[in-house]
């Protein structure tokens, strides 16, 4: 991907956990790597096609004095967040943030904290069979848009599915959300079990019927092998329920392990 790269931008600011460093403030000094299109501006010729570094230095050096904490990692962290949220153009950005006035006894040279962040791309599997089933999906929805570490790209139709597994119960109402998320794969489980929850989600039987179902569908192309997490789903590729809405708005999207497309 193209990148706009700052080098060296001088901020004076009030970060460190030393009482001293939070009354004197020291000179901090930030490199970046801004991931963007170059392409377009570049044919174009127009400023209004491209991120506009000026800007975004401003926006580091207003962030930066306006906010304090204790670690330089929480600065890199929260700073370049807030980068990736106020310039929807950036994809990507590689920060570091460099402290040259630490406080350590022994001759050094610099420290510093460098960090990528990204905009990630997941699919999303939701599902009802309780009560409200389409005002439970719609809800699933607007939290996510209200979500400002999320951005809704696209939604699918819902389709009426009849439950899987041997539970006796009600038919579901299913759809696929695609969203650019700032989140890590562990936080955006987090954020989904608290959007379920807040539709009154009771986990007590297995396959049984429930007011909101979310599951990560695909994130990335990558794949998580954790004790309460598995991305790619599981089952996706078996689950129609998942695959129609999915192909609605993400046919070609790949699964990482088969290496198919949805479509396929």
């Amino acid at each position: 991907m193209d990148c706009i790269k700052i080098r060296q931008l001088e901020i004076f600011a009030y970060h460190g956990c030393n009482e001293d460093e939070k009354i004197n403030g020291q000179k901090f000094y930030v490199d970046a790597n801004l991931y963007t299109d170059v392409r377009t501006p570049g044919l174009s010729d127009d400023l209004e096609d491209t991120v506009n570094y000026a800007k975004a230095c401003k926006f580091i050096n207003k962030f930066m004095t306006e906010n304090r904490f204790d670690l330089i990692e929480a600065v890199a962290e929260q700073t370049t967040r807030g980068l990736l949220k106020e310039f929807p153009k950036i994809k990507a950005i590689d920060f570091t943030i460099n402290k040259p006035n630490a406080p350590i006894k022994l001759p050094f040279g610099n420290v510093a904290v460098s960090i990528s962040r990204k905009w990630n791309k997941a699919y999303l599997s939701i599902g009802s069979n309780i009560g409200d089933k389409e005002g439970y999906l719609n809800q699933a929805i607007d939290s996510l848009y209200d979500d400002e570490n999320c951005r809704v790209l696209a939604v699918s139709k819902f389709i009426e599915t009849e439950p899987y597994g041997p539970v006796e119960q009600d038919n579901f109402l299913n759809g696929c959300v695609e969203i650019e998320t700032l989140y890590e794969p562990k936080e955006l489980l987090a954020t989904v079990n608290r959007i379920e929850a807040e539709a009154n989600r009771i986990r007590e039987i297995h396959w049984g019927p429930r007011t909101l179902d979310i599951d990560i569908v695909l994130y990335n192309n990558d794949i998580v092998n954790e004790k309460d997490l598995l991305i790619p789903h599981v089952e996706m590729h078996k689950r129609l329920f998942v695959l129609e809405p999915l192909k609605q708005i993400a046919p070609y999207a790949v699964h990482p392990i088969l290496n198919k497309t949805v479509s396929q």
